[in-house]
């Protein structure tokens, strides 16, 4: 499979060599350097683009790829008001898009906890919940992408809570996230239910870019012989 890089930093390099590792080609690598690159014919040359940039060129990359006719996988964040418009693009375009605010498999197995725990908990509202995130000081969006995934799944099932609020809230109809930004940290997610008895916790560690790296790349190939609109569910067989 021919891949094109859409972002080729920190996680860029990673995917790459788990890619490569893979058997696969990387056919193009945009970056900061080089983006008289990222063009539609060039693009072209891949069956699949991987787009992890930033929430200022996210929207237009992915555009550009649907646009090339060539499936895309996006983990960029902070872009997502814009989701909609993606969507109805690319069935515009008949063409293939995944995104995911987590690639990881850890963590998509902690995002079918969440929403089981969420539900067991949805009866009890003498508990209380609340998120936390911690992540490396180069990361420039706050709450992450996988904090505001945890928090939508929550709200959908613990219905006294009508919205998450990124900052320590004593209103009890909003959910509190609380985003912390220290070095070394790739990602630190913890839900927490605290109640005057007890609190329950889960939490997911992530101790490298491997996860993520690796689960993009699974996601590449699963959607490229398809059509459509996915999630990592989709891939994973959730």
């Amino acid at each position: 499979m021919n891949i094109a890089l859409i972002g080729y930093g920190k996680m860029g390099k990673a995917i790459e060599e788990i890619a490569v590792a893979r058997g696969h080609a990387i056919v193009l690598k945009v970056s900061l350097e080089n983006m008289e690159d990222n063009t539609i014919e060039k693009i072209r040359q891949a069956d699949v683009a991987i787009e992890f940039t930033g929430p200022e060129s996210a929207y237009e990359n992915i555009i550009r790829c649907l646009d090339a006719g060539v499936a895309v996988v996006s983990g960029s964040t902070g872009w997502l008001a814009r989701q909609d418009e993606v969507r109805q693009h690319c069935t515009q375009k008949n063409g293939t898009f995944l995104y995911a605010s987590n690639f990881s498999v850890g963590v998509n197995i902690f995002f079918e906890v969440n929403k089981r725990l969420a539900e067991l908990m949805a009866v009890h509202p003498e508990y209380e919940p609340r998120i936390t995130e911690i992540h490396h000081t180069q990361k420039r969006d706050a709450p992450s992408g996988t904090a505001i995934t945890l928090a939508e799944q929550l709200l959908e099932k613990i219905r006294r809570k009508k919205e998450w609020v990124n900052h320590i809230s004593d209103n009890l109809d909003e959910l509190e996230i609380v985003s912390e930004r220290v070095d070394p940290a790739p990602g630190i997610h913890t839900i927490a239910y605290d109640s005057d008895i007890d609190t329950i916790t889960i939490t997911h560690t992530a101790h490298n870019r491997r996860g993520f790296a690796t689960g993009a790349v699974l996601a590449a190939e699963f959607v490229a012989s398809r059509k459509g609109i996915f999630q990592m569910s989709d891939v994973l067989g959730f």
